[in-house]
């Protein structure tokens, strides 16, 4: 009876694996058909490419992007894109777009960057009026000029001259040093600004010094400012009220008063010690 039973396994099993191995032949002889997807040709750049970089054959490449996925106005040839600037920074694999790049006849570098109706002013700047090196093409900052209008020091005043002026290019060059007459290195940091703007901030590098105050990119508001004097500063005059933005970019309406007192230095005072006991007098 075992043996019977052992014998139609033994069966059952040979017939299972014969069937099997056949299935697998059939099915490994049979061609595999590989829907090919329709794609079309796209410049891409091949590495990060900065502001004002003339494009050539190295730095770009092509791949091949699903039928109509492509960026509207991508190109699909190197040789439409080779020797054209470009008028904004590029990452490694971004698509090249006509927004992206100057005019044929524009060329590379820094003017096709510029706007029309608008010039690029560079100044100097060192540590502390570049904001510690924080300032860098993109960002948005303030103009704050400090001068003398009668050329006396008591009238010397610190005032906003411009606001929200775009950096396009930050970094260093050597010149020559006017005392020793050896190069040195100094940092420059060019603005994107309007014909008035650019006289005023020749005039303030020229007659009195600037700083550089950046600024939150998403901050759109102008404020007026009145300026501020030595005097005021110190609390010997009352100093005028200024007008503070509000979160939504507004200016106050009912700023804060600001009054001699509250900027006044506090008066010293002197510890008196009599016998056990301790008091401080105020020296006026």
């Amino acid at each position: 009876m075992r043996s019977r039973i052992f014998a139609v396994l033994a069966i059952a099993v040979l017939a299972g694996g014969g069937l099997a191995y056949g299935t697998y032949n059939m099915i490994s002889n049979q061609p595999v058909k590989v829907q090919q997807m329709p794609t079309q040709p796209v410049v891409v750049a091949s590495n990060d490419l900065a502001l004002g970089t003339e494009l050539k054959a190295d730095d770009l490449r092509v791949v091949n992007f699903p039928q109509g996925q492509a960026p509207e106005g991508a190109f699909a040839r190197v040789n439409d894109v080779v020797g054209r600037g470009l008028i904004t920074p590029i990452v490694k694999s971004e698509v090249v777009l006509p927004a992206k790049l100057a005019s044929k006849e524009a060329g590379s570098g820094l003017p096709p960057v510029i706007p029309e109706g608008m010039r690029a002013v560079s100044v100097r700047v060192n540590e502390v009026i570049g904001v510690a090196g924080y300032v860098l093409p993109g960002n948005r900052v303030d103009i704050l000029a400090t001068a003398s209008p009668t050329d006396q020091h008591a009238d010397t005043t610190t005032k906003l001259i411009l606001s929200n002026v775009q950096v396009i290019t930050a970094g260093t060059r050597m010149e020559q040093d006017q005392e020793k007459g050896k190069p040195m290195q100094v940092t420059v940091v060019t603005l994107l600004v309007f014909p008035d703007q650019a006289e005023r901030l020749a005039l303030a590098s020229t007659e009195g010094k600037i700083q550089l105050a950046l600024r939150n990119p998403l901050d759109q508001g102008a404020p007026e400012t009145p300026g501020i004097k030595t005097a005021a500063m110190l609390g010997a005059v009352k100093a005028p009220a200024p007008a503070r933005a509000t979160g939504g970019g507004k200016k106050s309406l009912t700023p804060s008063p600001v009054t001699q007192q509250t900027i006044a230095a506090p008066l010293p005072t002197v510890e008196v010690i009599r016998g056990d006991k301790r008091s401080a007098e105020v020296i006026r």
